[in-house]
């Protein structure tokens, strides 16, 4: 039985899986758009989910929400106030919780943007990967460099003081000069925080079936890393997780949840939750039906629940360790145990054997990843990873 003083903190995610047309670099649970906009029958089924959602809260305060997808900006400010209104009274939302949404660039999503503040969303993550059109073409975006750069003022014209922008390196046809080129544009524009990833070819899409040609190699990518890390650090942007920069203060919040492995609701398509339960000793992880007609069918019933398990003291440690390791300065030992039910012995045959192999550093209470720790943290991973039965 796992031992916990209190529940952690408490996010809520929110799944609109809709897209007008599907990336072919896209791994989520998105679905392109083959007529139209199915907004109300999906928001009734929302609803319906919420409740059973908020029965699982139990009156616990919701810290953060994120709205992803998908593309959300898809669907109405009409739609996304609603949808809140409900959340807030059927959750105890807190009253500074963040409120993210993710957006698309296109001009239509960006004259979405005034009535989305309005709703209550608060942060705006918006998809903008390259500010090069040859590059976006490359991608199969359906935005360009132009919308990119008009996407940004729109936010701030709205009334969004808390902006991400997710950008990719490592694209094909892309060198250091590129990748720098793109990172300048999104320091010009000032936004609070920047997701800054490689282009990965993920499993179950087009590239990954039919990789593009022109790709950098490793050496190559890990140049292109390595010189924008420096450049955000130089602009005043923290280096705070793996691929997370942000300004002081602008860290983002539903993430940080996930990543110290806070729990969170599910509400949608193919969402996942995570519940941590004192009383019973146990946490549960579980997950909502993934294609929308299921979910839309099944929504307000015990039936959209498609997976549910309780995690083992095995899967426990490796999952903490996947998220909390991800974070530059790491965790207190203190909150791997609170969060995780387990005493910090469960953990420290394989740290100890981390700190061994210089990826790991422990000192005062802190277990913090090292550079080398960072660089081969999937390796690092594999030391937490269970033995098999």
């Amino acid at each position: 039985m796992l031992h916990f003083s209190a529940p952690p903190p408490l996010s809520l995610y929110i799944h609109l899986p809709w897209c007008v047309r599907k990336c072919p670099y896209c791994g989520f649970n998105s679905h392109p758009l083959r007529s139209a906009l199915p907004e109300q029958d999906y928001l009734e089924a929302l609803l319906r989910d919420l409740k059973l959602e908020a029965r699982r809260a139990g009156g616990r305060p919701v810290q953060t929400v994120f709205i992803g997808g998908g593309t959300p900006s898809l669907f109405s400010p009409a739609a996304i106030e609603r949808l809140l209104g409900a959340v807030r009274e059927q959750l105890d939302l807190r009253p500074d919780a963040e409120i993210s949404l993710e957006a698309n660039p296109g001009t239509v999503e960006q004259e979405r943007f005034a009535g989305y503040r309005a709703a209550g969303v608060n942060r705006l993550s918006i998809g903008i990967q390259s500010f090069s059109d040859h590059k976006l073409r490359l991608l199969g975006r359906i935005h360009d460099g132009a919308e990119a750069l008009r996407a940004v003022d729109s936010a701030r014209q709205a009334g969004f003081t808390n902006i991400n922008l997710d950008l990719m390196y490592g694209l094909p046809q892309q060198d250091a000069a590129g990748a720098l080129a793109d990172l300048e544009q999104a320091i010009r524009l000032q936004p609070s925080h920047i997701s800054h990833y490689q282009l990965t070819l993920e499993p179950n899409t087009l590239f990954h079936a039919r990789p593009p040609a022109g790709l950098p190699d490793d050496d190559t990518s890990f140049a292109m890393q390595q010189a924008c890390q420096t450049r955000l650090a130089e602009a005043g942007y923290r280096h705070y997780e793996v691929s997370a920069y942000a300004r002081p203060g602008r860290e983002a919040r539903h993430n940080l949840n996930y990543w110290t492995f806070g729990d969170y609701l599910a509400l949608g398509a193919g969402a996942h939750g995570k519940l941590t339960d004192p009383l019973r000793g146990e946490i549960v992880r579980y997950s909502k039906r993934r294609h929308p007609r299921d979910y839309q069918q099944h929504a307000g019933t015990a039936a959209v629940v498609a997976q549910e398990h309780r995690l083992t003291p095995a899967d426990i440690r490796l999952e903490f360790m996947m998220n909390a390791l991800r974070l530059r300065d790491g965790f207190p030992i203190s909150l791997c145990e609170a969060r995780s039910g387990l005493p910090w012995e469960a953990f420290q045959p394989m740290a100890t054997e981390a700190v061994a192999r210089g990826w790991l550093r422990i000192a005062d209470g802190q277990v913090r990843p090292t550079a080398s720790g960072l660089l081969y943290l999937n390796e690092l991973l594999q030391l937490f990873v269970p033995d098999p039965a």
